[in-house]
C-alpha cells in the first residue's frame, strides 16, 4: 500500500529527538551503528519509507558530532532543529519543534519521534501511519502490553499549542488532551525497549536482526 498515494489530505512531518545527552550510554545514541548506517541515519531513512513528507531533527545547539554525521547522510540543513536548552530534556525539545518556523505549509501532522528506536519495525510505522491518517483529528499513540508507547503523531491543531502550553511533560499534555486521545494497538515488542545502555543497545540490534 502506498500510504502517500492514499491519503492525500493526510501529509506528515516527522521530528527525530536527538537533543539528548546519552548520560547513560556513555556515548551519543545518534551516532550508535545501525546496519550500513547510524541510528540516525536508519531513523531518517525509516520515516522517509513510512511517507514522511518532512523530517527535521532536533540538535542540541553546538552539537558538531550529530551536525557532521547529518552532513555525511547530506541531511539538508534546513532541516535541523537547534534546541539551545537540551538541559530540559525531552519536552524542552518538542516545544521547540513546535516552534520552528521552518515546517512546509502543507503538513497537517506530525509524528514526535524518539530518537533511540531505530529497533522497531517499518510495518510498524507503516500502521501508526494509516491508523492516524484515517482518525485525522485525533492524536495517536501506539499501545502495547497495555500501556501507551511513543512515537505519538499529533494533527495540526494539536501540535502548534505545543509551543506554549503550561504542562510540564508531554505525558501531562497528553492527559488534558485525554478527549482526543486514541490508541493503536500495535504488535511491535520494539516499543518497550529503549536505547538508554549498551546493554539496551544490544538487546535492540538483536531484536533488530531478528526482524530483518
Amino acid at each position: 500500500m502506498n500510504s502517500t498515494q492514499d491519503h492525500k489530505d493526510f501529509v506528515l512531518g516527522a521530528v527525530i529527538l536527538a537533543a539528548g545527552a546519552s548520560t547513560r550510554m556513555g556515548r551519543p545514541k545518534l551516532l550508535l551503528p545501525w546496519g550500513e548506517t547510524t541510528v540516525v541515519g536508519h531513523l531518517i531513512r525509516q520515516w522517509q519509507q513510512a511517507g514522511a513528507k518532512q523530517i527535521a531533527v532536533v540538535c542540541a545547539a553546538g552539537d558538531s558530532g550529530l551536525e557532521a554525521e547529518l552532513d555525511r547522510l547530506g541531511c539538508d540543513a534546513k532541516n535541523r532543529v537547534r534546541n539551545p536548552n537540551p538541559e530540559r530534556g525531552m519536552f524542552g525539545s518538542i516545544q521547540c519543534a513546535a516552534r520552528w518556523p521552518d515546517w512546509r505549509p502543507d503538513l497537517t501532522h506530525w509524528m514526535l519521534v524518539l530518537g533511540d528506536q531505530p529497533h522497531l519495525r517499518l510495518d510498524s510505522l507503516r500502521l501508526l501511519f494509516e491508523y492516524a491518517a484515517g482518525n485525522p483529528r485525533r492524536i495517536v499513540q501506539p499501545i502495547h502490553g497495555g500501556r501507551p508507547r511513543h512515537p505519538v503523531c499529533l494533527p495540526r491543531a494539536h501540535f502548534t499549542p505545543l509551543a506554549h502550553t503550561t504542562a510540564e511533560t508531554l505525558k501531562d499534555h497528553l492527559k488534558n488532551q485525554f478527549l482526543e486521545l486514541d490508541y493503536c494497538a500495535v504488535d511491535d515488542p520494539g516499543l518497550d525497549l529503549d536505547l538508554d545502555s549498551p546493554a539496551d543497545y544490544q538487546k535492540a540490534v538483536e531484536l533488530y536482526l531478528k526482524d530483518a
